[in-house]
């Protein structure tokens, strides 16, 4: 099948359909409120372009990966270096080592590193050392917390019954029989889970921040608590930084407060939209890999020599002098900037955002700490909202028709007349849901 531009996007996803499951090849590359996924022709800088040339100020930005924004010259400049080197993969070069030492310079937690390809890949191998490190097997997550799509982490709890089931089709209904389950900022929920279980646990998991919910930092002292329980009980913590790394300082959320975990993932920033990710951390959990230890862990594309460079190049950007100033600085105007439209057309929504990564609350007027307080969103609204971005050319990915928003961002490319843009658009769309 021959890409066409003269179809509608709705032509293109009902062509699709007959070839790829679902009509995609992503579930999540779904538009659920444009009934479509939007089709794209290239991106560049903080802009997307469909493939009717349109063009379309991106809030999404790969999932949040392309932090220095689309097509950036150092990044295209090192892919076509691997390229030209004959896009190897299944091989060690010197690249691999050059970049674990910029990120056990950058990571806190990071003594050791292993690459691999995606972020799933990294949590499901944090924990498998966690459990040959503690000869335990149980682990502790929190409430809509996103650590991929293995089947360790596709649980939810059931609210009516407080028991723990299958969050998709094909995984285990066993009742959650390794899982424990709490609710994100909840200490006295947490506390009591670990005098009953922690003794038991391998492993303590989180985002933190959670940024799968739109954006729900951790609450005072909370991530404190995590450390001291775990170390009390001898449980591994891991920090999940796919989508915090790198968002609100160069080292993640660990370097900004100052709590270092035992594990810690990361992927999608790491290497500005090329598919790589990172398992780093203490020197004696992470030697426990094979070919130092027992626990197995290769692949062919692990630390493919086209992501790696991308990485090196992408760090490089990052390491530059007075970046997170200018991020959060400019970050910070356009949230509280977004947040005076919604307050002004009296539109019932909440923006929370860190760093380069925010999330906007559709029908509540308080701050959202945990998860249920995301779980009221409000679609419906969210869907008149959103049309009116896209038909204006603002794009903001909804990832779901139900529970939490999901997450937007900038990236180092949208620059204050970018924002100010933005701001405009936002502010005509708001008025036109208002009306």
């Amino acid at each position: 099948m021959r890409a066409t531009t003269d179809l509608s996007a709705q032509e293109q996803f009902e062509r699709a359909g007959h070839v790829l499951a679902g009509g995609v090849s992503a579930s999540m590359r779904m538009n659920p409120y444009l009934g479509h996924p939007l089709y794209l022709s290239r991106g560049d800088g903080p802009y997307l372009f469909d493939l009717q040339g349109k063009r379309y100020i991106d809030f999404n930005l790969s999932n949040g990966a392309a932090i220095l924004g689309h097509n950036h010259p150092a990044v295209r400049t090192a892919v076509e270096q691997g390229v030209e080197a004959g896009i190897i993969a299944a091989a060690e070069m010197p690249y691999h080592a050059e970049l674990a030492t910029q990120l056990v310079e950058i990571i806190p937690a990071a003594e050791r590193v292993r690459f691999a390809t995606v972020g799933t890949e990294v949590t499901v191998l944090a924990l498998r050392i966690a459990r040959h490190a503690t000869g335990r097997v149980k682990y502790l997550k929190f409430d809509g917390h996103f650590h991929g799509l293995a089947e360790q982490w596709l649980y939810r709890r059931d609210t009516d019954a407080e028991t723990v089931v299958p969050s998709s089709g094909g995984v285990p209904d066993d009742g959650g029989a390794d899982v424990v389950m709490v609710p994100w900022n909840d200490t006295d929920a947490f506390e009591a889970a670990m005098r009953t279980h922690g003794d038991e646990l391998a492993a303590v998991i989180c985002e933190p921040i959670h940024f799968n919910a739109g954006c729900i930092p951790p609450a005072p002292g909370f991530l404190e608590l995590l450390r001291s329980e775990t170390t009390r009980h001898g449980v591994v913590l891991i920090f999940d930084e796919v989508l915090s790394g790198f968002r609100t300082a160069l080292g993640g959320v660990q370097a900004e407060t100052g709590i270092t975990p035992d594990l810690t993932t990361h992927a999608k920033a790491l290497a500005n939209g090329m598919p790589l990710a990172s398992l780093s951390g203490r020197r004696d959990l992470m030697e426990t890999l094979v070919p130092t230890g027992p626990v197995a862990h290769s692949g062919t594309y692990s630390g493919h020599l086209l992501s790696v460079l991308a990485a090196l190049a992408t760090i490089e950007e990052l390491r530059r002098p007075s970046v997170y100033d200018d991020l959060n600085a400019r970050s910070q105007r356009f949230y509280n900037q977004l947040q005076g439209i919604f307050d002004r057309h009296d539109l019932p929504v909440v923006v929370q955002g860190r760093g380069g990564r925010f999330g906007m609350y559709f029908g509540r007027r308080g701050a959202v700490t945990t998860v249920a307080d995301a779980a009221g969103h409000d679609h419906e609204l969210n869907a008149r909202f959103n049309r009116a971005c896209v038909e204006r050319g603002l794009y903001v990915h909804p990832y779901t028709r139900a529970g939490a928003p999901g997450h937007a961002g900038i990236s180092l490319a949208h620059t204050d007349a970018v924002l100010d843009d933005a701001l405009a658009i936002l502010d005509d769309a708001a008025s036109v849901v208002r009306a």
